[in-house]
């Protein structure tokens, strides 16, 4: 019997993003869908950039958990239109961001806060941080820096 959509969508919750291992891949926004074509299942993945250095481990990563859960013909399918934007993370990835200690992103081009004191006293260091998706922001009452994801 093959699980329902539903199911399925709760296991790739579970899996974490390999660059950013507080969100799951399905509140990243870049699993775009699951669907049965005969016995195989097919997940749909959209990169958050064409030359994102994590595509491969993501799709290894999604084979691995639906394996892991009995699922023995699996192919994942790289959808590159539409292309990924931020507008796909969720609620709840965008909390988890700002737990782990990552600015969200923001339409207005920049974090409204510090992650980690919420002082709204923070300026850019650099448009560029630890990942290309990433620009690097420091916070000037707790004086800690801090990665702001950027709007894409």
């Amino acid at each position: 019997m093959q699980p329902a959509p539903a199911e399925i969508w709760a296991w790739l919750d579970a899996v974490p993003d390999p660059e950013i291992p507080a969100i799951s891949v399905v509140d990243l926004g870049i699993v775009r869908d699951v669907a049965w074509d005969g016995d195989t299942l097919e997940v749909a993945v959209t990169p958050t950039y064409s030359g994102c250095p994590a595509t491969r481990v993501i799709a290894m990563d999604i084979e691995t958990a639906l394996h892991a859960r009995g699922l023995d013909k699996v192919r994942i399918r790289t959808q590159i239109s539409p292309p990924w934007t931020t507008d796909w993370l969720s609620e709840k990835g965008r909390a988890k961001l700002l737990d782990y200690g990552i600015a969200p992103p923001r339409a207005a081009g920049g974090p409204d806060s510090c992650p980690r004191c919420r002082s709204t006293n923070v300026t850019r260091i650099s448009q560029f941080g630890s990942t290309p998706c990433k620009a690097q922001w420091r916070c000037a009452d707790c004086l800690e820096p801090f990665d702001y994801f950027k709007c894409i």
